[in-house]
C-alpha cells in the first residue's frame, strides 16, 4: 500500500470517527476541531502538528508516530499511548482531558501538562524525568517506576506515589502534598 504525504496543511471540522486511516505522513499540519473519536489511526506518522479542540478518544494508536505534536483543547480519553512509535515520541498538552489513558514504558521527558485532566492515568514505567505538570489534576494517576527526577507538580492537585518506588531525585511538590506521598506509611499528618 502506497502511503501518502501532507505538508503545511489545516484540516479544519472533519469527522473522521470510526474511520480507519492507515499509512500516512502527516508533516507540519493542523487539525482544528476534528473528531478522531474511536478511529484507527494505527501505521501513521505526524510530526510537527498542531491539534486544537479535537476529539481523539478511544483512538487506536498502534505504532503511531507521534513526533513532537501539540495538544491543545483535546479530549484524549482512554487512549493507549503506549502502544505508539517510540521513535521520536514527544508531545506537549495544554487544556487537555487524559483521563484513563496509558503512556507506560514512554520517555516523556521534558513534557508539558498544562491545565490538564490527568485523572485515573497509568504513568507506570516512565520517564517524566523534567516534566511540567502544571495546573493538572492527578487523581488517581498510577506512578509506579517512573523517573520523576525534576520533575514538577507544585501547581497540580490529587497526585500521589510512593517514593521507595520510583526516582525522585529533584523532583518538586508542593507542601500540601507531602500526605499523598506518604500515603503507604499510614501517618496521621497534621
Amino acid at each position: 500500500m502506497e502511503s501518502k504525504l501532507y505538508q503545511n496543511r489545516t484540516f479544519e471540522t472533519i469527522d473522521y470517527s470510526d474511520q480507519s486511516l492507515a499509512n500516512i505522513e502527516f508533516v507540519n499540519c493542523e487539525f482544528i476541531n476534528c473528531n478522531f473519536s474511536k478511529s484507527d489511526l494505527s501505521n501513521n506518522d505526524f510530526l510537527d502538528c498542531t491539534f486544537k479542540n479535537c476529539n481523539l478518544s478511544l483512538a487506536t494508536l498502534r505504532n503511531t508516530g507521534l513526533k513532537n505534536i501539540r495538544f491543545s483543547g483535546c479530549k484524549l480519553m482512554g487512549l493507549d499511548f503506549s502502544a505508539c512509535n517510540s521513535f521520536l515520541f514527544s508531545m506537549n498538552f495544554d487544556d487537555c482531558i487524559l483521563d484513563y489513558s496509558t503512556f507506560i514504558y514512554k520517555k516523556l521527558k521534558k513534557t508539558n501538562f498544562a491545565d490538564c485532566s490527568v485523572k485515573d492515568v497509568d504513568f507506570s514505567n516512565t520517564d517524566l524525568a523534567l516534566a511540567i505538570f502544571k495546573n493538572c489534576d492527578l487523581s488517581n494517576a498510577t506512578f509506579v517506576e517512573c523517573i520523576l527526577e525534576k520533575t514538577d507538580f507544585r501547581t497540580s492537585k490529587n497526585y500521589s506515589f510512593d517514593p521507595s518506588e520510583n526516582k525522585i531525585k529533584g523532583t518538586k511538590v508542593s507542601h500540601t502534598a507531602l500526605a499523598g506521598l506518604l500515603e503507604k506509611f499510614d501517618l496521621s499528618i497534621d
